[in-house]
């Protein structure tokens, strides 16, 4: 079965940095390229960015120069640098595995497995 964790969240005021972390079990994290989404109250689920079992990332343009996604293979952990931050970054963080990168863009914001989110809160 799938496992994925993430941590990391929590409140931060406007213009902080938070780092969250997506742990999965070590075949998980060997098989899969990485992602994350976030989703906010009444909002739809938004693709953020994602990252290759080789480590090339792939971004959403509205989040680049801000957050940054990275591997360590040897801890099967993915990381979201998250600096600069706005109110407007509040929302649930999810974790998403998917077989290859190029399903992030082909294969919407439903496919994969998940983990159970972490909520960002960024005060102004």
């Amino acid at each position: 079965q799938v496992q994925l964790v993430e941590s990391g969240g929590g409140f931060v005021e406007a213009g902080g940095s938070l780092r969250l972390s997506c742990t999965a079990s070590p075949q998980t994290f060997r098989t899969s390229a990485v992602g994350w989404f976030r989703q906010a109250p009444g909002k739809e689920r938004e693709f953020l960015c994602a990252i290759s079992r080789g480590r090339i990332p792939t971004y959403n343009s509205f989040v680049k120069g801000r957050f940054t996604i990275s591997r360590d293979n040897a801890k099967n952990t993915v990381y979201l640098q998250m600096n600069r931050l706005s109110p407007e970054d509040t929302a649930v963080y999810y974790c998403n595995a998917r077989p290859e990168l190029i399903s992030f863009a082909t294969q919407g914001t439903e496919f994969g497995s998940w983990g159970q989110g972490t909520q960002v809160t960024v005060s102004s």
